[in-house]
């Protein structure tokens, strides 16, 4: 699934590549519920951007830094006066995440309160200089992908929003079927923390009012929390009884300040928002990891990168085993498949040198396939396929349009 380059580096195969989509596709379906529009933003900025949201001073030896090789018009007199001065002024920052970016957009225009709350997402690549021990497979890795948004709202709104994140982040766990997850409160760090004690007093206060609203147990990491925010973060077991850090909710009255951001409100005088960082899930790459021991490679069919493969059992009828896995591949084209279906659907077909059928299903099994299709002269003929699950159970012949049911149902109950 995956193959390492060098520490913190990684190539996404095929299969690995689709859970990646299977992944991001679960969460975007869920974003026109909870009333997210989706953004792209660039992965890297100036220093002077990095200056403003204060990671330059707090978070730099954490972030890849780069120099451009080319000057800029008119700076060759600059740096003969003050060569420091010319190169930072072509120094970026690759992002290690996309609150600054977020905060540009929501600035691009003037804003009312009519329009918060404003929430924006991103799945946009990150880039962190972890150090080389901290370093872990999939779990924690230099270039990652989050499930990442912030939402810009009225203090009014902080309660109903917080309840709203953690709302999609119970949603989603159940989906996984974790057995159990944890919320904890992380606090002001001792140092390198931006802005007023009394600002950290209530922004941890607010927090601790949503978490109780949950009616769930909840702890304290104290000095936890990031260096603009207290956070809530959730821990997941897995089936193994393993703990991981995944999804974090971030409560944050810093960055708008330093952005200078504003809405107007009832009264038509200009006031600051509140900025909710959120990810539902995290690193996807490290819940990628965790799915992988969760489920010891027996993947869910709505996750699974392999859905389906199609087994000729002869030569001859490999053209017509194409067929059917073109046509399952498809996905929703039936109306009486649920809203809820993919738009296509992964099903293979063993084109490998013949072997003894039994052989080659059982191959099958071992790579978790969650259906095996055997087709022949009599499929050919009736337009069918014989079906089999990974765990051994036929469940006898089915027309294409019968499996695309099947498929849909699976997919909607998120089985």
């Amino acid at each position: 699934m995956i193959h390492p380059v060098s520490p913190g580096s990684i190539f996404m195969l095929p299969h690995g590549t689709r859970i990646v989509h299977k992944l991001q596709d679960f969460i975007r379906k869920q974003y026109s519920k909870y009333g997210y529009e989706e953004v792209m933003t660039p992965l890297m900025y100036k220093k002077d951007l990095w200056e403003t949201s204060g990671h330059w001073q707090n978070y730099k030896d954490d972030m890849f830094l780069i120099k451009s090789g080319r000057e800029e018009e008119g700076c060759q007199h600059h740096y003969d006066q003050d060569q420091q001065n010319n190169i930072d002024e072509g120094l970026f920052g690759l992002k290690p995440m996309n609150c600054p970016g977020h905060c540009l957009i929501f600035d691009s225009t003037p804003k009312s309160y009519r329009d918060l709350p404003i929430r924006l997402a991103d799945f946009s690549p990150l880039h962190r200089n972890e150090a080389s021990g901290a370093l872990s497979g999939l779990t924690r890795v230099r270039r990652f992908h989050q499930d990442d948004a912030h939402i810009f709202c009225a203090e009014k709104h902080i309660a109903s929003e917080i309840t709203n994140c953690l709302s999609f982040v119970d949603y989603a766990y159940s989906a996984f079927k974790f057995p159990k997850y944890e919320l904890t409160l992380s606090t002001r760090p001792k140092s390198h923390y931006i802005g007023s004690i009394e600002e950290w007093n209530h922004a941890e206060e607010s927090l601790k009012n949503a978490l109780n609203t949950t009616g769930r147990p909840w702890t304290v990491k104290e000095g936890d929390g990031a260096f603009y925010g207290p956070k809530i973060d959730i821990m997941v077991r897995d089936s193994s009884g393993k703990s991981h850090q995944t999804a974090t909710i971030q409560l944050d009255f810093q960055l708008p300040r330093r952005f200078g951001l504003t809405y107007v409100d009832e009264n038509d005088q200009h006031q600051t928002p509140v900025i909710i960082h959120r990810a539902v899930l995290g690193s996807i790459e490290r819940m990628m990891a965790i799915l992988i021991e969760h489920t010891h490679g027996k993947w869910p069919f709505w996750l699974s990168p392999r859905q389906g493969i199609v087994i000729p059992v002869a030569t001859q009828y490999t053209e017509y085993a194409k067929k059917v896995a073109n046509s399952l591949s498809l996905g929703n084209n039936s109306a009486t498949e649920t809203q809820n279906a993919v738009d296509r659907y992964y099903v293979d077909v063993d084109t490998s040198p013949r072997d003894r059928l039994n052989k080659m299903i059982r191959q099958a099994q071992l790579q978790q396939y969650n259906f095996i299709f055997v087709v022949g002269q009599k499929e050919l003929d009736e337009g069918t396929a014989n079906v089999r699950t990974r765990q051994g159970e036929i469940l006898g012949t089915m027309t294409i349009p019968q499996i695309r049911e099947m498929f849909a149902s699976l997919n909607a109950k998120l089985e």
